[in-house]
């Protein structure tokens, strides 16, 4: 009995040695994962969905282009720039625009960001012509980042829709669509921007 306690024993401080042989190499490599991670921080949320935002970062010149309408029965035409940069430790994307033409003198404020519980872009565009401020919500459909949202006037709820892309010709294209009471959407204006 005497020697096969011993050699149970032995097998024991064998498996024990082996476990702590194993943890110790477990250890050291966890703890040199560990050491790599804190010397590469990770990503904060949102940074990737924002690095996509940058082909609109930038000095713009602009076209507003308004097809004939009830709003603009002979079409309408604005031109104007905007200026687009990073907003605070590059959370948001801000946009200053200001275009005056027949349409009339627009001059507004739009806030870009990601929203991490929703998973979606969030756009803010405040305006001289309207109080408050206009609130849509976006992702990407293929290489266009599409916002919708609703914009309530005069009793009328209007259901807006932009897309906006980058062209082939490094041009910044961005079409607003617009129905209101369940109307089938109409294309409100035509924007092309390009570079300065």
């Amino acid at each position: 009995m005497r020697v096969a306690g011993l050699k149970m024993m032995a097998v024991i401080g064998l498996i024990m040695v082996a476990g702590v042989g194993h943890s110790r190499g477990w250890n050291q490599r966890a703890e040199k994962k560990q050491a790599t991670e804190q010397s590469s921080p990770a990503a904060k949320p949102g940074e990737a969905e924002m690095k996509r935002l940058g082909f609109y970062i930038g000095d713009w010149s602009y076209t507003e282009t308004y097809p004939k309408s009830a709003m603009y029965p002979h079409g309408a035409t604005n031109t104007g720039i905007y200026t687009s940069k990073l907003g605070p430790g590059g959370n948001s994307l801000i946009n200053e625009f200001h275009s005056r033409g027949t349409a009339g003198d627009f001059e507004g404020l739009l806030v870009m960001t990601w929203n991490p519980r929703e998973r979606k872009y969030k756009s803010y565009i405040f305006g001289n012509s309207f109080p408050g401020a206009v609130i849509e919500t976006g992702t990407f459909e293929g290489q266009k980042l599409v916002f919708r949202g609703e914009f309530p006037t005069n009793g009328v709820v209007l259901k807006l829709h932009n897309a906006t892309w980058l062209g082939p010709s490094g041009k910044l294209i961005s079409e607003e669509y617009i129905s209101s009471n369940g109307a089938p959407e109409t294309l409100l204006v035509r924007v092309e921007a390009t570079k300065q």
